[in-house]
């Protein structure tokens, strides 16, 4: 679909910022790589071939007596004995065998009758944000290595599998709070401003007294009473954070509603509506597209705080903020604070620079050569 003149000039501002752009670009392929985690990060195959049959173990669930183990639970990849049931198709009985023909099934050296070798194909990371790994005596935290890149956190838990995943849950729960309190502050502050007089007036008292109740203590009262969730904290959010663009919206619309152009639509008989949304709206996304920014960099920041403090997600999901208390617990481990500080550092600073360049795209007054 071809775009409107007014929205190919938008897209030309955008794109003459080269430092939006830029970003804009980097951040979509670092958002994109997050989401396909389960592919660059798991403690589960990609791939298995076992007896020629092709199965995706990362997608479906297959349990031990599938490879003709014993148990009807899921199926320990990491162990050598399934490894061993996979690679020899079974014809090993690999739960008795000794340590060193593990080691040849292992190897790819172990030659027998009606051998037929199957493969297993591993992610690029075979660990997942919850996979508690065996440091071999070392203790945890652990320093950057060969086997994990960004060392290991005090659980044994691989630290780059936990940014990767927290980084995709960041961004998800940022940009579904944002999009979800701008459309309610929006709406708010558009009725607000646009009809004044005693609508104004119970507004603004309404939103002094939410204004001053301490959402911190809430979210504290609230998961005490129920249990942590991801969904009940971006609830609260929402419930809190819908009022930071009301007040901008309010005065844009305060503003505009005398203006020619909205008493002539008026007096053709044109809804209030109509009038709101088509046409004093888009001159005030300007100034609300200037908010947007902070908003989403706020989402982000509180849900690491959240986490941080310990009343934020549940300590089951990959949370950065859960990254940055242990790297304050554990100061004799700097890589924890140098990967949590750089993780939201590009993050932050990627998505500001993006919404300065389409806020600068939708200001009329600025245009780009």
């Amino acid at each position: 679909m071809a775009l409107s003149p007014l929205n190919q000039r938008r897209w030309r501002n955008f794109k003459a910022n080269r430092r939006a752009f830029w970003s804009l670009w980097l951040f979509a392929a670092l958002f994109g790589l997050s989401l396909f985690a389960e592919v660059l990060a798991n403690d589960r195959p990609l791939l298995v071939d076992y007896r020629g049959e092709w199965r995706m173990p990362f997608l479906k669930f297959y349990a031990e007596t599938d490879y003709g183990g014993d148990f009807r639970t899921e199926a320990n990849y990491k162990a050598p004995e399934v490894q061993c049931l996979i690679l020899t198709g079974g014809v090993v009985d690999c739960f008795d065998a000794p340590e060193d023909i593990l080691a040849q099934v292992a190897a790819g050296s172990y030659q027998a009758e009606g051998f037929e070798k199957g493969r297993i194909i591993w992610p690029l990371i075979p660990f997942s944000y919850n996979t508690i790994n065996d440091l071999g005596g070392k203790a945890a935290p652990s320093a950057p290595d060969a086997e994990h890149w960004l060392g290991t956190d005090d659980t044994s838990r691989d630290v780059l599998a936990r940014v990767i995943y927290g980084f995709r849950l960041s961004v998800a729960f940022a940009l579904i709070v944002t999009l979800l309190t701008s459309i309610l502050g929006i709406a708010a502050g558009a009725v607000q401003g646009y009809f004044g007089g005693k609508v104004d007036l119970i507004f603004q008292r309404l939103l002094e007294i939410w204004g001053g109740t301490p959402d911190l203590y809430v979210i504290i009262i609230v998961f005490s009473v129920w249990q942590r969730s991801f969904w009940i904290l971006i609830g609260l959010m929402i419930a809190f954070g819908w009022t930071r663009l009301i007040g901008i919206v309010r005065a844009e619309f305060l503003r505009a509603r005398n203006f020619e152009y909205v008493r002539a639509a008026k007096a053709l008989g044109v809804s209030d509506f109509v009038i709101i949304f088509r046409h004093v709206l888009p001159n005030a996304m300007v100034a609300t597209l200037t908010m947007l920014p902070f908003v989403v960099a706020g989402a982000i920041g509180s849900l690491a705080a959240l986490d941080y403090l310990g009343f934020g997600l549940p300590a089951s999901l990959p949370s950065l903020g859960q990254l940055s208390r242990q790297a304050q617990q554990n100061l004799q481990m700097p890589s924890l604070a140098f990967t949590a500080f750089f993780t939201f550092a590009i993050m932050l600073s990627l998505l500001v620079f993006i919404f300065e360049g389409i806020r600068d795209a939708f200001d009329p007054r600025k245009t780009f050569q």
